[in-house]
């Protein structure tokens, strides 16, 4: 216990939510608050040459912005690198360092980590030597090891012996491990690596504390944490937790209260506003080996619904999702990568009919009764969205789905409505086919190309994977005489839904030959309007 060192690397890790941008009255109110615990080293943020877009002083953290803070008497200053940034610098290794660092007698920092991958470890060791002649106090993190093989743990320790790296730690970067599986990673390093270890957990499965006093008693002497567990995706061991674990077997002052207020103060309110800390999707993305930033993206993203954050994570867990990639979240986003297939001809139904189709807004209570009126009267082919269900069963010709994650959910409610289903049957995975069985199901295929509109009699490309663009597809591929919108309210100003609808409308109306589209009950979109009462 003598050994032990607590880490709290809240301002560097915690800066993913707010660029970095920390007020200095709460840096400062914080580093007292660590002093009071008697942490022994505050990472207070990164240290790199990143020039893209605005990032807080917490992103750079330049020896003379550390010199501005008033720094407690005994509490070390720490600053992780990203190994990238050495490895990418032209100029080497060595003359990246002299460029970010001083010698440490002249600097107010005292501990490096360099946070590297597996593929960039071995090509980053010896950025320990430099830094070890200027005096500094190095440690290098393993990300993602966590579903690496007993030889390549063993080969990745057996090269930190080779230089004079005062702590080797290593982090569960998916939040996928359990206490179990973290002895069984400490006790395969120790077969290589004899000197000082370390864990940075994340909480996706709720074992970041637990996984965190394992390692303790594994013999593990470095441990990280965060104010709250502040932190990309679901975020870290909580320091405030930590502390109360640890602080007693390492027989040190600890004054809890100023830490208490800092976060009832700054923190509660941020957490409140930016959301960190574990849920159902970052569990799940945890058990499979998802990076959590794919999580974090969704989730403050208003664009994606319960459903498409289950359809990405397991389309994430079968195709991969180690490595976060915005472009992989967006083609994940489309689920249908294969060529279009289908059996049903809609143009068999809709030649030159009018077609409606009912959204799920408001606008379709309220106008309920006019709107079937004109059913009624005029007898257009009528396409319901998924199972809405507000305007008379015998009115609604057919019902439109796409979305493999919603399918399943809603199959008993499906399999009670009198309606034939039109989904791209022969896309679709077994299990969602054989939740339908008995169904009257009509295949018509879809893929997904940006930017897209095609229309042919069996299947259709779209630019996504909304099902109003589904349900467009099929009256054009229906050779409808026009569509009228019922229930289309929109998702209010400044959603970027609605913007997303907005363009899609805007892209169907400039294919040619489309049918004219016209809402008919109040909307927010982009789209030529009437009023159902005057039809």
């Amino acid at each position: 216990m003598d050994q032990l060192k607590l880490l709290d690397c809240t301002l560097r890790d915690g800066g993913y939510y707010n660029s970095w941008d920390f007020d200095r009255s709460l840096i400062q109110e914080y580093l007292y608050a660590m002093n009071a615990i008697s942490i022994d080293y505050v990472e207070i943020g990164f240290r790199g040459f990143s020039r893209e877009g605005f990032k807080g002083a917490c992103a750079y953290t330049s020896d003379s912005f550390i010199r501005s803070l008033d720094i407690p008497d005994g509490l070390k200053i720490g600053v992780m690198v990203n190994a990238g940034d050495l490895l990418k610098d032209t100029d080497g290794i060595e003359p990246s360092l002299a460029k970010l660092f001083a010698p440490s007698a002249d600097s107010p920092v005292s501990l490096v980590r360099i946070a590297c991958h597996v593929h960039e470890f071995e090509a980053v060791l010896p950025a320990c030597h430099w830094l070890k002649g200027e005096g500094y106090t190095v440690g290098f993190n393993l990300m993602q090891v966590a579903d690496r093989s007993i030889p390549e743990i063993k080969k990745l320790a057996s090269s930190a012996n080779r230089y004079p790296v005062d702590v080797l730690y290593f982090a569960d970067s998916m939040g996928s491990l359990d206490p179990e599986r973290t002895s069984d990673i400490i006790k395969v390093l120790r077969e290589e690596w004899k000197g000082p270890l370390g864990i940075h957990t994340h909480d996706n499965m709720g074992f970041a504390l637990a996984n965190s006093m394992r390692a303790v008693e594994e013999g593990v002497t470095w441990i990280d944490s965060t104010v709250t567990g502040m932190g990309r995706g679901p975020g870290n061991a909580k320091t405030e937790y930590i502390a109360i674990e640890l602080n007693s077997q390492r027989q040190v002052h600890s004054n809890p209260i100023p830490l208490l207020k800092i976060i009832q103060k700054f923190f509660k309110p941020m957490q409140h506003e930016y959301g960190w800390g574990t849920n159902a999707y970052y569990y799940l993305a945890g058990k499979y080996g998802i990076h959590p930033t794919y999580i974090q993206e969704m989730l403050n993203d208003s664009r994606y619904n319960a459903e498409d954050i289950l359809g990405i994570i397991e389309h994430l867990k079968s195709e991969g999702g180690k490595k976060f990639s915005i472009n992989t979240l967006e083609a994940a986003r489309n689920f249908y990568a294969d060529e279009p297939k289908g059996t049903w001809n809609p143009a068999d139904m809709i030649k030159d009919r009018e077609v409606v189709i009912i959204g799920t807004g408001q606008g379709i209570v309220k106008h309920r009764l006019a709107l079937e009126d004109y059913i009624r009267r005029e007898n257009p082919f009528v396409i319901a969205l998924n199972t809405q269900s507000q305007v008379a069963p015998a009115l609604i010709d057919i019902r439109a789905a796409c979305h493999p994650v919603r399918l399943l959910t809603d199959s008993s409610v499906h399999n009670n409505l009198p309606q034939p289903l039109v989904i791209p049957l022969s896309m679709l995975p077994k299990k969602i086919i054989n939740a339908f069985s008995g169904k009257n199901m009509l295949d018509f295929g879809i893929s997904i190309k940006e930017n897209t509109f095609r229309f042919e009699e069996n299947y259709c490309v779209l630019p996504n994977s909304l099902v109003i663009a589904y349900a467009l597809a099929i009256a054009a591929s229906g050779k409808a005489s026009r569509i009228l919108l019922a229930g289309f309210d929109g998702y209010g100003i400044g959603d970027p839904r609605s913007n997303e609808v907005d363009q899609l409308l805007f892209r169907f109306s400039q294919v040619p030959g489309t049918p004219q589209m016209i809402a008919v009950t109040p909307t927010q979109y982009k789209v030529h309007t009437t009023s159902i009462y005057v039809l």
